[in-house]
């Protein structure tokens, strides 16, 4: 037990390096939201080498950190419901074995984004914001599966 609490405690430290590593990378699209998800990695390998509960905890610890230290409330809003989501789409996936980890992970880069721009839409009531669906949609495609195969990497290096 204190083995699998100091990993935990590992990726937590990790998810949130990831997150302000990522935080210092400007992308040139122009469109709030959009971002490649580095701190997702931590999670998606949590949640294949233990279950949901570890990853959702990790990602939990991240966003709240992240997000006071160089965000808002609004902000950590967006990310839990994103986060939520993805966690929830990526964990029904990983119960089927067959499907792989870029896969999985690309669900979950569209789950999250279609997640924020949800509470976008209820926060605002403005439809327009639905234009940003199509770049969301490609971005989630883009991130995810650059992520699921940083994942997949990185997990046939760990032991």
């Amino acid at each position: 037990m204190t083995k699998k609490i100091a990993f935990l405690g590992l990726f937590c430290a990790l998810a949130t390096i990831l997150g302000y590593v990522e935080a210092l990378i400007p992308l040139p699209i122009g469109i709030p939201g959009v971002k490649i998800g580095l701190a997702n990695l931590s999670v998606l390998y949590l949640l294949q080498k233990y279950s949901w509960r570890e990853a959702a905890f990790v990602s939990l610890i991240r966003i709240l950190i992240i997000g006071f230290l160089f965000g808002s409330l609004f902000g950590i809003l967006y990310s839990l419901c994103g986060a939520a989501f993805s966690l929830l789409v990526m964990t029904l996936l990983s119960a089927k074995k067959q499907v792989h980890l870029p896969v999985i992970s690309i669900a979950g880069g569209i789950a999250h984004n279609a997640a924020q721009l949800a509470v976008a839409l209820w926060l605002t009531r403005s439809i327009y914001l639905l234009s940003y669906a199509p770049v969301l949609l490609l971005s989630g495609i883009a991130a995810g599966a650059l992520i699921g195969f940083l994942t997949a990497e990185v997990s046939a290096r760990i032991r």
